[in-house]
């Protein structure tokens, strides 16, 4: 167990600059983990621990080794550096003790699996590092147990995110989390109130990113937790949804998260693959936003239930979602591109299905289809096949599902042919149209482009005298 010569030569700078002003800097927590599980990050990140005055240490060090500086928690003494070397992000984050020593600060970690220190000094000598490692708390012994386990019974009233960070461990790590430390998670759940929405997100969507995030979502549900995290859950249970779905608004929405990643799995097409592995902020990527979209997808249900004539409906519930959705992304501090494609996946989740309603689609309809759900098409056909697979009431035949699979395949192959093609040129430009037909401008000329735009896609106006043709009945 040692660091490879890389990490020596990015850990050099650091503890050379510390020795000359007389610090001593101790290693923690992730890093040192992940050593033990021999477990390699895309880009790796080194968690220091110093006695005090860490920010003003860190803010030095980023101007001697020219990288990006910022305070996570200037209360904690927090800070984080960021440099690029090799092809590879480094973070290094410097936080002051919390306690008058080492011991008391690893009992203020979260885990004992992060409650593991070594000094700095240690780490850059070629040798076998296990047998130096500072474990008070006997992480190594859980990590080789796979058990998450807090290290002290007050972890979560210091921190309650804590209680989402077991979980992202557990998802990430493929660890179990120890019976007490539920107990806990539970008892505590209501503190997620004071936490802020960005920090919410980033272990929601570390969950999301895994294979399995069905399952922990499954597992923080039985706790309660998820309704203090989104609230807007406990109006979607038990509410159900007429002779079409064998689950009600809530159990079928954790399904269709359930779904989608059974469709993610049996995915071989490269070109899929790629445009689900898309980052679409930051670190996060489609595939764990697809699944956010999924999880949201429903939620404008309990504010659109109607019994009427015997029937249970929900109409309007995708215009009504929508809202809600934007609502819940804004708290969780989501980006715009992150808002705008869960705007796309919820509003139009239903159209895959209307399109399934006929045996082969109009090319008006499918062009219409494809122009709305933009670059977001894909994710939607991927949602409506995962939505329509958790619906399994008596009145829901096979010859449906068998219809609606068609259809959604058909799609698929229509736009990733789509995305190989040149967008054609426009046959008129608004100015060639006000100058023929002697208008000013207004929102008509917006609208005889958009159906000349939709003729052309559909092969019904191949030229510009066509086109001209088409504008001169449009305009009337």
């Amino acid at each position: 167990m040692r660091f490879t010569l890389k990490e020596r030569g990015m850990l050099m700078p650091v503890y050379n600059f510390a020795t000359n002003r007389g610090l001593k800097l101790y290693l923690v927590g992730g890093v040192l983990r992940d050593l033990i599980l021999k477990r390699e990050k895309e880009n790796p990140d080194f968690d220091f621990a110093i006695r005090s005055g860490a920010i003003s240490f860190g803010r030095r060090l980023a101007k001697e080794l020219r990288c990006g500086f910022v305070i996570l928690d200037k209360e904690h003494g927090s800070c984080r550096l960021v440099k690029k070397y090799g092809g590879q992000i480094y973070t290094f984050d410097f936080t002051d003790f919390r306690g008058k020593c080492l011991e008391e600060d690893l009992r203020h970690r979260d885990f004992t699996i992060n409650a593991i220190a070594l000094r700095l000094e240690e780490a850059l000598d070629d040798v076998d590092l296990s047998k130096i490692l500072i474990d008070p708390y006997e992480g190594r012994v859980d990590i080789k147990k796979k058990i998450i386990r807090v290290v002290d019974t007050g972890a979560f009233a210091e921190d309650p995110l804590r209680i989402l960070r077991a979980f992202s461990f557990s998802a990430i790590l493929n660890f179990n989390i120890d019976k007490n430390t539920l107990k806990l998670a539970k008892l505590n759940r209501n503190r997620l109130i004071s936490v802020s929405g960005e920090r919410i997100r980033d272990e929601i969507f570390k969950v999301f990113a895994t294979e399995r995030a069905h399952d922990y979502f499954l597992a923080l549900d039985k706790l309660k937790i998820l309704d203090t995290v989104f609230p807007e859950i406990k109006k979607m249970r038990r509410i159900g949804q007429g002779p079409y779905h064998h689950l009600d608004v809530w159990q079928h929405t954790l399904e269709t998260v359930r779904q989608l990643e059974l469709i993610f799995k049996g995915i071989k097409n490269e070109e899929i693959a790629a445009y689900l592995n898309t980052d679409i902020c930051a670190s996060r990527r489609r595939k764990a936003l697809l699944k956010f979209g999924a999880f949201l997808h429903d939620f404008g249900k309990p504010k659109t239930l109607r019994h009427q004539k015997g029937r249970t409906t929900f109409h309007g519930h995708e215009r009504v979602g929508l809202r809600i959705a934007e609502d819940i992304a804004r708290r969780l501090k989501l980006s715009n591109d992150e808002i705008y494609s869960l705007h796309k996946m919820v509003l139009w989740h239903l159209r895959p299905g209307y399109l399934a309603d006929t045996n082969s689609p109009t090319p008006r309809a499918k062009f219409r289809y494809f122009r709305d759900a933009g670059v977001e098409a894909l994710s939607v056909l991927l949602l409506s096949l995962a939505d329509q697979r958790s619906t399994k009431g008596p009145l829901t035949t096979f010859n449906a599902r068998k219809q609606h699979e068609k259809v959604v395949a058909k799609l698929i192959k229509e736009y990733l042919k789509k995305g190989k093609e040149k967008i054609p040129e426009r046959l008129l430009s608004g100015n060639d149209i006000m100058k023929e037909f002697k208008l000013g401008p207004s929102p008509l000329i917006g609208k005889i482009l958009s159906e000349i735009e939709e003729l052309q896609a559909i092969g019904k106006v191949k030229n510009r005298k066509e086109a001209l043709k088409a504008a001169a009945k449009l305009r009337r």
